[in-house]
C-alpha cells in the first residue's frame, strides 16, 4: 500500500497521491509523520505560482514532525520525536506532506520538552522564524523597556504572529502592522499594545528619512514597508527582515544607515546552523505562550492543502495552520 503524500509534478498545482516505500529519497533516519504546517513558501509551492520545487516530482512541505522507525545514525534512535524544519525540503529534497520521509540524521531537532509534535508544527518555519528575528534582535542589543515599540509587519501572519506573542510576553511594547482591520482585535489578544495600518507603511513619502518611531522592527514583508521601517527606526535601532509577501525590492537610501546607524539584518531559517536552531527551539518552548499559540493555530487534513494554499498566498489566513498528514 502506498503513502499519501502531496506531489508537485513542477507543472501546474501539485496533487494528492500516493508515493512507494522504495521511492523514498537517501538519507539516514526515517520518520513517520505526524504532522506538517502551512507557510508562504508551501502555498507557493503547492499552487505552482514560483518554481520553489527544483527537483520534480517532488513531496511538497518544508517542514515535519514524527517520530523516528528506522535510524543507521548514533544519534537518533527508534520511538524518539523529532522536527525537521527547512533544510531544502520541498526544494532539493523531499518534503513533510506525506506520511513517512526520510531525512539526514543532521537536519533533526529532538522535539522541545513543554511542546507537543503539532505544536511544534504550530511553530513550524514561520515561529522559528520569528524567534531567530527575536534572537537577532536580542544579538544587536535590544532590551525590554527601549524607548519606544517594536514594530512586527504581516502581524496577522505566522511569522508576525509568533513575534507579536514572543516580544509581548519578554516585555517589549509591540507595534502590529497589519491590512485586516477585523483582526484587531486578534492581536491585541496576542500582545499587540497598538495596530499601524498597512497603507502608513506602505507609502512612499518621497524622503528619504522619517521622524524615529522605533525601537526595532520584524519585517515580515520587504519593499516600501521595510523601507518605511528603516526611514522609522530609531538612532542605533536593528530591523530584522525575513520575509517578500510585499515584494524583493527596497525602495530606500543609505540613509538611515549611515545617518542613524541602524542595522538591517537579514534572518535564514533554511540553513540555520543546528546550534542556532536549538537555541530558538529552547526559546520557544518557554517564551511562547503555550495557551496562545494554540489559540492562534487550525488544524487541516492533507486533503484541504490546495485550498489553503490559495488562501495564505492571497492573504486570507490568520496565525498558524498545522496541517495533519494522517487526516
Amino acid at each position: 500500500m502506498g503513502i499519501r503524500a502531496v506531489v508537485a509534478s513542477g507543472e501546474g498545482p501539485a496533487r494528492l497521491t500516493e508515493v512507494e516505500e522504495a521511492d523514498l529519497p537517501e538519507g539516514d533516519v526515517t520518520v513517520d509523520v505526524a504532522y506538517s504546517s502551512l507557510n508562504y513558501k508551501d502555498g507557493l509551492a503547492v499552487t505552482g505560482r514560483a518554481p520553489i520545487v527544483r527537483r520534480p516530482p517532488l513531496v511538497c512541505g518544508i517542514d515535519l514532525a514524527g517520530t523516528v522507525t528506522d535510524s543507521s545514525s548514533p544519534r537518533w534512535s527508534p520511538g524518539e520525536e523529532v522536527v525537521v524544519t527547512g533544510w531544502g525540503l520541498s526544494e532539493t529534497h523531499p518534503g513533510g506532506y506525506t506520511g513517512r520521509q526520510r531525512v539526514r540524521s543532521e537536519w533533526l531537532v529532538a522535539r522541545p520538552p513543554g511542546l507537543t509534535l503539532a505544536q511544534t508544527m504550530a511553530v513550524g518555519t514561520a515561529g522559528l522564524t520569528a524567534m531567530l528575528c527575536v534572537l537577532a534582535l536580542e544579538d544587536a542589543g535590544l532590551q525590554p523597556g527601549a524607548e519606544g515599540p517594536v514594530l512586527v509587519t504581516g502581524a496577522a501572519g505566522g511569522v508576525g504572529s509568533v513575534a507579536v506573542a514572543v516580544l509581548s510576553r519578554l516585555g517589549h511594547r509591540v507595534a502590529a502592522s497589519t491590512g485586516r482591520p477585523e483582526l484587531h482585535d486578534y492581536l491585541s489578544g496576542l500582545g499587540a499594545a497598538e495596530i499601524v495600518a498597512r497603507d502608513e507603511l506602505a507609502r512612499d513619502p518621497g524622503r528619504p528619512l522619517e521622524s524615529t518611531r522605533w525601537a526595532a522592527a520584524v519585517d515580515t514583508v520587504g519593499s516600501t514597508t521595510l523601507a518605511s521601517a528603516l526611514r522609522q527606526a530609531r538612532y542605533g535601532a536593528a530591523v530584522a527582515a525575513c520575509g517578500l509577501a510585499g515584494g524583493t525590492d527596497l525602495p530606500t537610501t543609505v540613509h538611515p544607515f549611515i545617518l542613524r546607524g541602524v542595522r538591517l539584518l537579514g534572518v535564514d531559517s533554511v540553513m540555520c546552523p543546528t546550534p542556532r536552531r536549538e537555541q530558538a527551539w529552547g526559546r520557544l518552548a518557554t517564551d511562547l505562550d503555550p495557551d496562545l499559540l494554540d489559540g492562534m493555530t487550525t488544524v487541516e487534513p492533507l486533503g484541504a492543502l490546495p485550498r489553503l494554499a490559495e488562501d495564505i498566498l492571497d492573504g486570507r489566513t490568520r496565525g498558524r495552520v498545522v496541517i495533519d498528514v494522517r487526516a
